[in-house]
């Protein structure tokens, strides 16, 4: 997953982002006006010991406007910080007080606001403690592992986050404390969290544009195959999956009936089904089941000449046109089918003639009549019973005049129906970029 944090440090921001944010309500848990140095406790650890307390309470400091004692808050506290604040994966030890304003002692850009504390409107020093003058006050928390541990503690921890989004965890936050550039730290510790991305439900689109595969030249040159199944209930004949093959360009579909999804099945399909009754296509398209990248299958791409291409791992929609004759065909054969639904597979090549015979709403043509160069007859159309001998001369020019045109028509009519298509897909939706070594999820 990308690591956010390493890419915005929490550490990195010297400008205060948040200086507009207002806090108005108070915190249930810790009202930091009644702060006092005897409140040495944050997130419930107790390090020093009451004697302690009660002499730092003696020599507590009241607010003031003046400036503080400089040589007093600069003096020497040179124990290693770093130290005292520990954090592993799985357990979380907060700080105090006191900590803090060690950290704070040794923090530059404490120091400066410390030494211009006249012009920083917006803080105040109270109990040798830099605050942000919010209602009520807040410390402010310097650079290191005391950001981090905040992050942690208010959005990883059961009692006090349990990993809610960024919203609730800035509203928990800012409550107690603030740094500069909390917010976008909040952000980036949220969005770079494992457990969240996860579990979480998107509410999002995830990212990346659509990419419309373009239309071929001309029919039987790119195919889509896939199995559709187990169907249930399994019919008379013991068949509970349907293979089927559909051209690309005209939309023309070839359907099968089976008892199991095999290699076999697959290459049987094509053999008897397929290659000879209309020929061999140039191109045919599945997923990357095993069923089509079995070496019976490869052996017989070899044997025809044709190219085996494949979609992309779990992702079904490489192969969308199988996948929405599918949902069609299903609602077709249910509605023909018998009370039991055990003849389905009867069902089949009548679905699959209409399918065939009647106008695609994508290309605005008929496929039957892009496949065979002429319209459909129907069982229950009048013909004439007289029969013509006769040959027009020009027959093959004007067959492949109208092929021409239909295919051309087919093509246009794919092209604007992607690019509808395309445009609702691609709103509101993000197309980051990514470099070779990136993580993602």
């Amino acid at each position: 997953m990308p690591d956010y944090l390493s890419r915005s440090p929490v550490d990195d921001a010297e400008e205060d982002l948040d200086e507009n944010i207002s806090v108005c309500s108070k915190s249930t848990q810790t009202d930091m006006e009644s702060l006092t140095a005897s409140s040495t406790i944050i997130a419930a650890v107790q390090t020093r010991s009451k004697t302690n307390q009660q002499t730092s309470t003696n020599n507590s400091e009241t607010v003031t406007t003046a400036l503080p004692d400089l040589n007093k808050f600069f003096s020497a506290r040179q124990s290693n910080i770093d130290s005292r604040v520990i954090l592993r994966e799985d357990h979380i030890i907060p700080f105090t007080l006191d900590q803090l304003r060690e950290a704070q002692h040794q923090d530059d850009q404490v120091k400066q606001i410390i030494l211009n504390i006249k012009n920083h409107k917006k803080y105040m020093f109270k109990n040798d403690l830099l605050m942000r003058q919010t209602s009520p006050p807040v410390p402010y928390v310097p650079k290191g592992h005391f950001r981090s541990s905040i992050l942690k503690i208010f959005h990883d921890t059961p009692a006090n986050g349990a990993h809610f989004g960024r919203d609730r965890t800035v509203d928990k936050i800012k409550k107690r404390y603030f740094w500069p550039s909390m917010i976008k730290d909040i952000e980036n510790h949220v969005q770079s969290c494992l457990r969240c991305a996860q579990f979480n439900p998107r509410r999002r689109k995830p990212p990346g544009l659509l990419k419309p595969i373009k239309p071929p030249e001309g029919v039987w040159q790119l195919l889509a195959m896939d199995f559709h199944g187990p169907i249930t209930p399994v019919s008379t004949r013991g068949n509970k999956y349907i293979i089927s093959l559909t051209d690309v360009l005209s939309k023309f579909v070839i359907t099968r009936a089976v008892r199991d999804c095999t290699s076999q099945t697959a290459v049987r399909f094509l053999k008897e089904d397929v290659i000879t009754k209309y020929g061999t296509p140039r191109c045919i398209l599945t997923d990357n089941g095993t069923h089509f990248t079995a070496q019976m299958m490869d052996q017989l791409f070899k044997e025809i000449g044709a190219t085996h291409l494949f979609s992309t791992p779990y992702h079904p929609q490489c192969n969308g046109q199988i996948e929405r004759f599918n949902s069609t065909m299903d609602a077709k054969i249910a509605a023909l089918s018998n009370d039991r639904k055990t003849d389905w597979d009867d069902q089949l090549p009548f679905v699959t003639f209409n399918y065939n015979t009647t106008v695609h709403s994508t290309t605005k043509t008929i496929p039957f009549e892009l496949m065979y160069g002429r319209s459909p007859v129907l069982p229950f159309d009048h013909q004439d019973p007289s029969v013509s001998l006769s040959q027009d001369p020009e027959h093959l020019i004007k067959l492949k005049t109208y092929l021409s045109s239909l295919t051309n028509q087919a093509k246009n009519n794919i092209i604007e129906n992607q690019s509808k298509y395309k445009q609702r897909y691609d709103l509101n939706r993000s197309n980051p970029s990514y470099k070779i070594g990136d993580l993602v999820l």
